[in-house]
């Protein structure tokens, strides 16, 4: 099996001996503007296909270029990369220096530093400079990068962070946005703030973008396995590994087809060593009407990477409840319900009925649609519904109550529950094959 750090070398070999050609990204732009227009009222979709199915054809059948290749150097890992500033970085032998500064209007200098490049993300290293600082005065950062367009590229941010001087003047950040097309020769970063007016300003930034020093992934395949939940299922569709980054990525499917209302908790284990999590959001690129999802882990390790494996930990739990909870004594002590444990913290008499305080845990959701209260022999449902409010053990763990409502002149005897939801704990393997390569 070869190491990630034959890997590099071999690609970075590759990269010596191939350049992308300079006219490439005008002869794409012709390619894509010779769509005729007469054309134009056809389905966008199908002059999308057409024109890039064209510019393909020109790229494979005139140029032998590595779009992607590897850029050597030692792997770090993504806090470190995301808390280096871009000269530690590029003295590692990552990414590539840019050095470009607009100054705005109001005197404030950004400064684009440089970039490192992949399959999974961009990450921008940038400077602001102000004299008045870089803070407003409610504290919000002033400046923010929010996308960066380019040939057949259109990104937007995904996170971001970075420290500041002691007086608030300079700030050094790192913003990570989608991944850009490696056939961008000129990438151009959008900065935005709020005027005094309360309008919004947009500074463009372009500056000269280098694929040759762009890194491709070490692992790309698809997964297609998935795990089922109790009302549904998670489904892990791919996973790509860089130089500075793992990107899982899945959907859910659920039998009420909303998205679920707790993330998947998914651990990713390399060679029996779990990596570290660094972010979960949505995936929009999943498709229309998809739940998507993509996880975020640390750069797999450097050694020859033998086994990995997902594992579902926990995930939303459905518990039903066929029996009725007890209202004769309520205390401070737990009832247990289901797998989940509840409080009956009191019943009370009001002027127009019951007040009953139910503690649970903070993920325990009970379902409200059928909550209802034995009382004088009738059935009656909850009329009021209190926000949640935290209970202070006062021995580390907080749990949240809520008041419910009943009007009924008689007192409550029975609780009718008809179900809730909570974190379950799943644990489940999904084992990822190895690809060997000699």
């Amino acid at each position: 099996m070869t190491t990630i750090e034959e890997r590099l070398k071999e690609h970075k070999q590759a990269l010596n001996m191939m350049q992308a050609p300079s006219e490439l990204e005008s002869r794409l732009r012709n390619a894509l503007e010779q769509v005729p227009a007469k054309k134009r009222t056809m389905n966008k979709a199908v002059i999308w296909a057409a024109s890039i199915a064209a510019a393909l054809f020109l790229i494979i059948g005139t140029y032998q270029y590595p779009a992607l290749a590897y850029y050597g150097g030692k792997l770090l890992n993504s806090s470190e990369l995301n808390s280096l500033s871009f000269a530690e970085v590029a003295e590692q032998g990552y990414g590539q220096t840019i050095n470009k500064s607009k100054t705005l209007p109001d005197g404030t200098v950004i400064t684009i530093n440089g970039i490192i490049s992949d399959e999974n993300a961009l990450s921008l290293y940038y400077t602001v400079d102000r004299q008045e600082g870089v803070f407003d005065e409610h504290g919000s950062f002033r400046y923010y990068p929010d996308k960066i367009q380019g040939f057949l590229s259109n990104s937007m941010m995904k996170s971001g962070g970075g420290n500041h001087s002691k007086d608030e003047t300079h700030f050094e950040g790192v913003s990570k946005f989608d991944p850009v097309s490696p056939f961008s020769r000129t990438l151009t970063v959008t900065y935005s703030t709020w005027l005094d007016n309360g309008k919004r300003a947009s500074y463009p930034i372009p500056f000269k973008y280098e694929a040759n020093k762009a890194m491709k992934s070490i692992i790309k395949q698809n997964i297609s396995k998935s795990v089922p939940v109790d009302q549904g299922s998670i489904h892990y569709d791919s996973i790509t590994a860089s130089p500075t980054s793992t990107i899982v990525k899945g959907h859910y499917e659920m039998d009420d087809e909303e998205y679920p209302r707790f993330d998947a908790a998914t651990k990713l284990y390399v060679n029996g060593t779990e990596l570290k999590a660094s972010m979960m959001r949505g995936d929009e690129s999943a498709g229309k009407d998809i739940m998507g999802f993509e996880l975020e882990y640390d750069v797999l390790p450097t050694d020859k990477i033998e086994t990995i494996e997902l594992v579902l930990y926990s995930f939303m739990g459905f518990q039903k409840l066929d029996t009725p909870i007890s209202l004769t004594t309520p205390s401070d002590m737990s009832i247990k319900v289901g797998k989940e444990k509840l409080w009956i913290r009191s019943v009370t008499k009001t002027d127009t009925g019951y007040d009953i305080v139910i503690a649970r845990k903070q993920f325990t959701i009970l379902k409200t649609d059928n909550l209802s209260v034995q009382a004088g022999g009738k059935v009656v449902p909850v009329s009021s519904i209190s926000t949640a409010r935290p209970w202070d053990l006062k021995n580390g763990n907080i749990l949240w109550e809520q008041t419910y409502s009943f009007n009924t002149k008689d007192k409550p005897g029975l609780l009718l529950l008809d179900s809730f939801q909570y974190i379950k704990t799943y644990n489940k393997k999904v084992s990822i094959p190895v690809k060997n390569e000699k």
